[in-house]
C-alpha cells in the first residue's frame, strides 16, 4: 500500500511521471496481480499508469482515452477478471471520491496483468502516473494498492494458443484453426481431465477436425486427457468461410477444466487476460457485392403484408393489423431512447415514410445514449407460417456517428429460428446480424439487408443499435422496414394413430395380462397436427366391433396418450363439452371433436372396453 500523496499537473509529464513503489519482502512467485489506484483529477481520461516489478517488467495498464472519457477523479482496481476494460465505463460520471478500500470499480486494464505471472515478488515494485495533458486539468494522487497472489506449491500450469490459417480469408474460402494446450514445463504436477471450450463463431462452418482426445463440434468441448510437465496437445478444426467480405470473425478458446489447480489462471472464468484463454481472428477479403437472397418457396402460396392503404399514426409504438390468412399481424417497437423528429424521414418517428427507395416503409430513428443500447422491433402473427421475407433498408455507418447493427431472430412455438441475412455493400453479415460500414442514403439500396426465414415461424424479432466502430455516444441513426413483408401460406397436416393396451385379465389380473374373454383395456385415439397452421373444428369416430364391449364413463381426453386424464361424460352435452375437446359414445360408436390443435402440438381421448 502506498498513500503518499502526489501532484498529477504539468510537472509529471509522461516522460518524468510520478512514481510510488511497494516493498514486497517475501519471496514467492506471482500467480496474480491486482493493482488498485485513487486519484482525484478533473478529466479521469488524462491519467496514464504504468507498473513495473522487481525484474524490470513494465506493462502500461491504463493507456488513457483523452477524446470523450471526461468524467472526474479515478477509483478503480486493475484485475484481468474485472467487469469491463477501464476507462469504458459511463464517460462523463464521476467516480467516487471515498477512501479505498474498497475501490469504486472493477476494471480490465488496457494491457493484461498477467504478464507478470511467474515472477519473482520479492523486491520493489513501481507504479508511474503521468498526465497526458498536463497543461490543461490537474490532479493528485492519493492512494493505491498492490495484490500479489503466491503460486501454489502443487499446480499444473496449462496455457493455450490458438491461431488461424489465413488472415484473410475469401468468402467460401477453407480454413483452420489450431489450438495447443500446454502444461509449462516447471509445473510439479501431471494435469487429467483437461478440457478446452472452442465453440466456432457465426461466419464460419465446421467441417471436420483432427488431433488427439475428443472433440465435439456441437458443443465446442475437447476432451484433451493428460498432460505431464513440459508436454502439449494440438487440435485443428477445418472449417468454410460463410461471412461477407469485410466481416471480422473473431473465435475464442478457453481451457474450461483440469484435475489440478493452475498457478497463474482459472479454467472455465471467461477472463481474456489469462493464458489459459486466447483468440484468433480474421477479415474476409475480397470485394464486396450486394449477395443474393435464398428463393422463398411457398408450396402452399403465399400472401404479403405490405404498408400501402395501412395507417400508422406518428410517434406510435406498437399498432395492429390483419392478413388474410396469418389473422393478427402486430407491430410492436420498444427502445431504452425516445425516438426522433426528422422532417425528411417522414417526421416524428416511428412513422411511415416513402423516403427509402419510394416505397412506403416504417422507419424508426433513435438517438441511442450508448453503443450497447438498442431497440427491438417485434412482429407477432395470429398463426404460424411456413417462412418468411422483407428487406430492411440503410443499415450502414457514419464515421464518428454511428454504426448499424441488425440482429433477427424469431420463435415457433417458443423455440428459436435463425433467418438467412443477406448483405448490401454497405454492410456485411456474420450469422444473423448485420454491420454497416459504408455509408448509404435511405434512398440507396447499398444498405439493404434481406432477411428470409425457411422454416415456420410465428413471432419475429429486430434488434437495432450499434457495433464496434461506433463511438461511445453514437448520434442519431435510424433504419426502415420495408413496404412488403411476404408471408408462406401456413397449413395443418393432421395423421391419427390408434393404439391400445391391456389393463387386466381375469386369471393374471394386472400382471403379464392377456388379450382374453373379460380382459380390460384401454384404447387411445392420437391425433398429430405435424403443420404449421392449426387444424380446426376436428371430428373423429371409432366404430367399435363387435367383439368388445364399451364401459361407460371411461372416456378421457387430454394432449397426449399418456397424459389424457381430462373426464368426458358418454354424451354430447353438457359442462365437458365446454372446452375445446368433446366425446360421445351411442350405438357402437365413439365420437370425439375438437375446436383446434395447433401447429407441432398433439391431442388425444382413450376410453376403457371389455373383451367379449
Amino acid at each position: 500500500m502506498n498513500s503518499t500523496d502526489g501532484d498529477i499537473n504539468g510537472s509529471t509529464t509522461c516522460a518524468a511521471p510520478l512514481q510510488r513503489t511497494f516493498n514486497v519482502t517475501t519471496a514467492f512467485t506471482v500467480s496474480d496481480v491486482d493493482l488498485g489506484v485513487f486519484a482525484t483529477h478533473t478529466w479521469r481520461g488524462d491519467i496514464q499508469v504504468t507498473l513495473v516489478s522487481p525484474t524490470g517488467t513494465s506493462v502500461q495498464l491504463v493507456n488513457g482515452e483523452v477524446n470523450n472519457t471526461n468524467g472526474d477523479n479515478f477509483n478503480v482496481r486493475l484485475n484481468d477478471s474485472g467487469t469491463q476494460v477501464v476507462n469504458t465505463d459511463p464517460l462523463t460520471a464521476a467516480h467516487s471520491t471515498a477512501a479505498p478500500p474498497p475501490f469504486a470499480n472493477n476494471f480490465v486494464p488496457n494491457s493484461p496483468l498477467s504478464a507478470f505471472n511467474g515472477e519473482a515478488a520479492f523486491g520493489i515494485w513501481t507504479m508511474q502516473i503521468c498526465d497526458l495533458f498536463p497543461s490543461a486539468d490537474n490532479g493528485v494522487f492519493r492512494h493505491a494498492e498492490l495484490y500479489l497472489t503466491a503460486a501454489p506449491a502443487n499446480f499444473a500450469d496449462l496455457s493455450l494458443t490458438k491461431t488461424v490459417s489465413n488472415p484473410a480469408p475469401l468468402v467460401g474460402n477453407a480454413i483452420f484453426y489450431t489450438l495447443t494446450v500446454s502444461n509449462d514445463a516447471a509445473s510439479p504436477n501431471t494435469a487429467t481431465g483437461i478440457e478446452v471450450v472452442d465453440i466456432l463463431p457465426p461466419g464460419v462452418n465446421y467441417v471436420s477436425h483432427s488431433g488427439p482426445g475428443i472433440y465435439d463440434p456441437l458443443t465446442g468441448v475437447w476432451n484433451v486427457g493428460a498432460l505431464a510437465p513440459g508436454s502439449s496437445a494440438a487440435l485443428i478444426i477445418n472449417a468454410s468461410v460463410t461471412a461477407t467480405a469485410g466481416a471480422i470473425i473473431t473465435n475464442e478458446a478457453e481451457v474450461t477444466a483440469s484435475s489440478e489447480v493452475d498457478s497463474d489462471s482459472t479454467p472455465n472464468n471467461g477472463s481474456n487476460g489469462e493464458d489459459d484463454y486466447d483468440t484468433a481472428s480474421f477479415t474476409v477479403g475480397g470485394t464486396r457485392v450486394a449477395g443474393t437472397p435464398p428463393v422463398l418457396v411457398c408450396p402452399n402460396g403465399f400472401s404479403s403484408f405490405d404498408w400501402a392503404g395501412r395507417t400508422w399514426p406518428q410517434g406510435t409504438s406498437a399498432n395492429n393489423y390483419t392478413l388474410t390468412g396469418v389473422g393478427a399481424f402486430n407491430w410492436s417497437i420498444s427502445s431504452p431512447e425516445g425516438f426522433m423528429d426528422i422532417p425528411s424521414l417522414g417526421g416524428q418517428h416511428p412513422v411511415l415514410t416513402n423516403a427509402a427507395q419510394g416505397t412506403t416503409s416504417l422507419s424508426k430513428a433513435i438517438d441511442f445514449a450508448n453503443d450497447t443500447q438498442f431497440a427491438t422491433t417485434t412482429i407477432s402473427l395470429g398463426t404460424a407460417v411456413d417462412g418468411a421475407q422483407f428487406v430492411v433498408f440503410d443499415v450502414d455507418y457514419a464515421a464518428n456517428d454511428f454504426a448499424d447493427r441488425l440482429r433477427v431472430y424469431g420463435t415457433h412455438n417458443g423455440v428459436t429460428v435463425i433467418p438467412v441475412l443477406t448483405n448490401g455493400t454497405a454492410n456485411y453479415v456474420i450469422g444473423n446480424e448485420a454491420f454497416g460500414d459504408a455509408a448509404s442514403d435511405p434512398a440507396d439500396p447499398d444498405g439493404n439487408v434481406t432477411i428470409t426465414f425457411n422454416n415456420p415461424v410465428d413471432t419475429i424479432f429486430i434488434e437495432y443499435g450499434n457495433h464496434s466502430l461506433a463511438p461511445a455516444n453514437p448520434d442519431g441513426q435510424a433504419i426502415q422496414m420495408s413496404g412488403g413483408v411476404t408471408i408462406c401460406s401456413a397449413e395443418a397436416y393432421l395423421t391419427v394413430l390408434k393404439s391400445s393396451v391391456i389393463l387386466e385379465d381375469p386369471v393374471n389380473g394386472t400382471t403379464n395380462p392377456k388379450a382374453m374373454p373379460g380382459a380390460r383395456l384401454r384404447y387411445c385415439i392420437l391425433l398429430s397436427n405435424t403443420g404449421t397452421s392449426a387444424a380446426e373444428n376436428i371430428s373423429a369416430s371409432d366404430t367399435l366391433p363387435g367383439d368388445i364391449t364399451f364401459l361407460p364413463g371411461t372416456i378421457r381426453s387430454g394432449p397426449g396418450c399418456a397424459s389424457s386424464s381430462t373426464v368426458e361424460d358418454d354424451d354430447a352435452t353438457g359442462a365437458d363439452e365446454a372446452d375445446p375437446a368433446g366425446a360421445s359414445f351411442s350405438a357402437g360408436v365413439l365420437d370425439y371433436t375438437n375446436t383446434a390443435v395447433i401447429g407441432g402440438t398433439s391431442a388425444a381421448f382413450t376410453f376403457e372396453a371389455t373383451i367379449n
